[in-house]
């Protein structure tokens, strides 16, 4: 079984923090993308049984309902196994009902729509090009046609962002009851106005404790409102867990498509070119835009194993660590695990190795640690 995911690059506007290969103001090439997208999807997915798909961005929802109706023709080529999770990427103001009902013939049961923040202020600090009014308007419209799986999006750590204002988007967000939502970190990232802002100290970052302080609230509102850690920066209710990301999170296989999308397929590694025009020029010249491959090494996949796994509360598994990579967990990582242990940064319980709450706050530089 193979995970696929599709990469929409468009957006109306780029926020200040995104570093993600995303383009604004190339609406015109929207229909050639997308039917250079639909031959590598029916390419790339030959002879594959897909049992998720991941439609991300840029803003998926921001493509044309031409583009849309072009790659509904690649999806109905696949072989998509029975309760495939199918989920598409949307911004506050980019989803219409004519879109919506698209999605549903075509087989989508998970929509994933970025918030951010509750405060209308915060989101045009950050480049959002949408309110809070615009949210929930888009919001209720998903739930209206049908979507009963939504996982929304937010950041804490934003600039001028107090505790308050977070515990504010935290509670406001959960009284919509989605049945999933993803918290993240903000992260500055080179080659965004937030770098060069932050370079400049023009970017007025909470300090540590305050993120800590955050984060903390995040993991105590969520789980009182019934929503369980799964992972450092995802919560879901009961069954909702997202299983197209535990795809990456397991090392599991999974087909990219579309700009500067990867892929990692029988221990190789896939990259495309991020370059619309060229990306689009390589799919109609060769069939394939791949820039890079590379072939893991076993060392490669136990690294990356421990480094994605240990991201998941249930941590990784000793046995499956032994069927994959024919080594004993403790000979390889033992020295490592033992120290964090002792420290109760980590623990082990029979067959599983996993982060403690305390490790969960320190989890980059054990994951480092990995690193053979």
């Amino acid at each position: 079984m193979t995970g696929l995911y599709v990469h929409i690059p468009f957006c109306k506007s780029k926020c200040a923090y995104c570093d993600f290969c995303s383009y604004s103001n190339m609406e015109e090439k929207m229909l050639n993308y997308s039917q250079a997208l639909c031959k590598e999807i029916m390419n790339s997915c030959k002879g594959e049984k897909i049992d998720s798909i991941f439609v991300g961005g840029g803003t998926p929802t921001y493509l044309s309902l031409e583009g849309w109706k072009n790659l509904s023709e690649a999806f109905s080529t696949l072989d998509i196994a029975e309760g495939t999770e199918f989920t598409v990427e949307c911004n506050p103001g980019s989803v219409d009902e004519e879109k919506l009902k698209l999605f549903k013939k075509i087989g989508v049961n998970r929509i994933s729509i970025g918030l951010q923040a509750w405060q209308n202020k915060i989101l045009k600090d950050i480049g959002r090009i949408h309110t809070i009014e615009e949210f929930i308007e888009s919001y209720k419209l998903i739930r209206k046609c049908g979507f009963d799986n939504i996982n929304a999006d937010i950041i804490f750590g934003l600039p001028n962002q107090t505790v308050k204002e977070f515990k504010e988007t935290l509670n406001n967000l959960t009284e919509l009851q989605p049945e999933h939502i993803s918290c993240y970190s903000l992260i500055v990232e080179e080659g965004t106005p937030f770098y060069r802002l932050n370079n400049e100290g023009k970017l007025k970052l909470p300090k540590e404790d305050k993120e800590r302080e955050m984060y903390e609230a995040a993991i105590n509102i969520l789980k009182s409102k019934g929503y369980k850690q799964y992972e450092i920066s995802n919560f879901s209710k009961e069954g909702y867990e997202c299983k197209h990301n535990i795809k990456y999170w397991k090392l599991q296989d999974y087909i990219g498509c579309g700009t500067a999308a990867h892929s990692y397929i029988n221990k190789k590694r896939y990259r495309n070119e991020a370059h619309i025009e060229r990306y689009i020029i390589g799919i109609k010249s060769k069939g394939s835009a791949t820039v890079e491959t590379i072939n893991n090494t076993n060392k490669d996949d136990m690294e990356e194993f421990m480094f994605m796994g240990l991201r998941m509360l249930e941590g990784i598994s000793m046995k499956e660590f032994r069927g994959r990579f024919k080594k004993d967990f403790n000979e390889v990582y033992g020295d490592i695990t033992n120290k964090f242990c002792d420290l109760n940064l980590m623990k082990v319980n029979g067959d599983k190795v996993f982060l403690t709450h305390d490790g969960i706050q320190v989890s980059n530089s054990i994951m480092c640690e990995y690193l053979l």
